[in-house]
């Protein structure tokens, strides 16, 4: 199996959303997407997109992507934020995640962000345990996340 990592396009949109609703699925979280397609394709390829992604494809198909925006820290200046890192189920196990990660990590070097930051849900142990196999991983204790849905 020849697994391709490349970046997203726009066509690639329709199969990403597929991949979202699996994750939140998987999150135990079904009905908290409700992002359009339009929206979502408007976001990363419209006039001021503010998203971007690697997608993995075999035989032509998406069957992973993982999907960043730069975000600011006064503290450490411009930082990679992952939102969304999914392969999906049938697909894991392969190494396709850790071709993922692995290009992910090679961008924000090459773009010389000062760092990649993202969540994990606490319950989620196959996820813990795939991040603690990269060095300088940290798991920040003591932080609630926060939002205002408007």
């Amino acid at each position: 199996m020849e697994v391709l990592i490349r970046k997203a396009l726009q066509h690639d949109c329709a199969a990403m959303m597929g991949l979202i609703k699996e994750l939140a699925i998987y999150e135990k979280e079904p009905h908290a997407v409700t992002v359009t397609l339009a929206h979502f394709e408007e976001s990363g390829f419209g006039e001021k997109p503010v998203w971007e992604a690697f997608v993995a494809e075999v035989d032509g198909a998406v069957i992973g992507f993982a999907l960043w925006y730069v975000r600011y820290s006064t503290w450490k200046g411009q930082r990679m934020y992952l939102e969304d890192f999914i392969v999906t189920e049938q697909m894991r196990g392969q190494q396709i995640g850790k071709q993922l990660f692995d290009a992910l990590l090679a961008e924000a070097r090459k773009r010389q962000y000062s760092g990649v930051v993202w969540q994990v849900l606490d319950w989620n142990t196959p996820a813990i345990n795939f991040y603690k196999k990269y060095d300088g991983v940290q798991f920040d204790a003591g932080w609630l996340n926060a939002a205002i849905n408007l």
